[in-house]
């Protein structure tokens, strides 16, 4: 026969009807449907591409829907000194020769070595403190004056460093590189790392200024405290004190303002302001003989935070089947007895995840396999020298972000 008839005689497609699908491309739909189904990971990774594609427009903006929002877990880091310094980046502000530096050395030693201060509870953790108005030498004598020969190992000095226009990030992503356990930076003061001679003190630098060391030390998740003065022209409220403008304070977390009625006297009035917080005012007096800031009273009793029943009922549960526990939400609703639907449960747990860390040493971390969602609840004890919440190395936290 004829190359040419047999040609001829081979089955040719009819043209798709309106509607319709060409064979050839109904059959590559139905594989990779079945692909998907059968290979949930590729789905993933189709996923994760189409986010890359939207990720790489110019015009891209991230956002977050509420049911991630719900459905994610987001570790907040514990406070460096309960009920008074917490996560985040603080202004202290005081009078030239108030004190400052003598309550900054203080606040780093106690932080250092772990001991309480003025009787709130201290996470220990290292310390960075730029004393750039100091020298070696006053500090060697400032601190044996106040501390005695008993010292800090994880507590260190710089007396110099660049501006942070000009590399002061680096040098402190430098430090955090070689001490990764430093949960505490001061920098005394913030003059000393603002560009000499800068004109421009508007609103817009002075919160340019915070902000940008805010950023290196959220990135570390630490907490910052920037020592500044005080202008002399008095205020009712404290903080309107703060030398510049609003732009400092707003761009902190929080705030210290150390003030004396007289400036030959020992007493002194530390107020107190912060967004995780409640405002207090502590009343303290200076040891003459080691210089020691010491407590005399607090104007505004410390907050508690109530009790969590569902917390206190998931800690109760988790030390009666042992250290740990996996399951679903709809299995840990039954074994509580709650009555409340599985996402409800979940939710529950996400928000409150950072106090059931911090209040009952438990961790909890929530993953998707082929069977659905997973429940995961275990409970250690860290080592001494590790904060309880402290998540920048990634050995509490289960899952989620700072």
């Amino acid at each position: 026969m004829d190359s040419r008839e047999t040609k001829r005689t081979v089955p040719v497609p009819s043209a798709p009807t309106d509607g319709e699908q060409p064979i050839s491309q109904t059959t590559a739909k139905s594989i990779a449907e079945e692909t998907a189904e059968n290979n949930p990971q590729e789905e993933s990774l189709e996923e994760m591409l189409r986010d890359m594609r939207r990720m790489s427009d110019p015009a891209y903006l991230h956002t977050v829907s509420m049911n991630d929002l719900y459905q994610n877990i987001y570790q907040s880091r514990p406070p460096v000194i309960d009920g008074l310094l917490y996560p985040g980046t603080y202004l202290f502000a005081g009078a030239p020769k108030v004190g400052k530096s003598f309550l900054m050395a203080q606040l780093a030693y106690q932080v250092s070595t772990g001991l309480p201060l003025w009787g709130y509870k201290v996470r220990k953790t290292g310390v960075l403190y730029f004393a750039l108005e100091d020298n070696y030498a006053r500090l060697q004598r400032r601190l044996f004056r106040m501390f005695g020969a008993e010292a800090a190992e994880n507590l260190y000095f710089a007396t110099h460093c660049k501006t942070a226009n000009s590399g002061l990030e680096d040098q402190i992503r430098s430090f955090m590189k070689e001490h990764p356990n430093t949960g505490l930076i001061i920098i005394d003061t913030l003059k000393r790392v603002r560009e000499v001679g800068g004109a421009d003190f508007s609103y817009s630098s002075d919160y340019d200024i915070v902000a940008r060391l805010k950023t290196v030390a959220d990135s570390y998740k630490v907490t910052m405290v920037i020592v500044h003065h005080t202008r002399k022209l008095a205020a009712d409220d404290k903080f309107d004190m703060i030398a510049g403008t609003n732009g400092l304070l707003g761009a902190a977390d929080g705030g210290f303002v150390l003030s004396k009625e007289k400036r030959t006297s020992n007493a002194a009035v530390l107020d107190v302001t912060g967004r995780d917080q409640e405002d207090q005012r502590l009343h303290l007096n200076k040891n003459p003989e080691t210089l020691v800031w010491e407590l005399e009273s607090v104007e505004t009793e410390l907050w508690q935070e109530p009790p969590d029943p569902f917390l206190e009922s998931i800690a109760a549960f988790l030390s009666s089947v042992g250290e740990r526990w996996e399951g679903t939400a709809s299995e840990l609703c039954c074994l509580l007895n709650l009555d409340c639907k599985p996402n409800v449960l979940s939710l529950r747990l996400s928000v409150g995840s950072a106090r059931l860390l911090r209040d009952h040493d438990i961790h909890y971390k929530a993953s998707r396999n082929h069977g659905g969602r997973k429940i995961s609840l275990w409970k250690e004890m860290e080592p001494d020298s590790v904060s309880k919440g402290d998540d920048r190395d990634g050995l509490l936290v289960g899952s989620g972000e700072a």
